[in-house]
């Protein structure tokens, strides 16, 4: 199963600790920051302006 339990947290620096693939914590957090990406494109679309011809 993928993240290492005997992962030392207090070596992680930067983003690293927030985004990394060994901790879930740091899982959850890229997977919430990729969600958040696709619904600002998908709001960024809805609420631009119409052209008109």
């Amino acid at each position: 199963m993928a993240g290492a339990e005997n992962v030392d947290e207090s070596q992680l620096k930067g983003l690293s600790k927030y985004f990394n693939s060994t901790t879930n914590k740091g899982r959850a957090n890229s997977a919430k920051a990729t969600y958040a990406v696709f619904g600002m494109i998908a709001l960024f679309f809805a609420m631009k302006p119409k052209s008109k011809k």
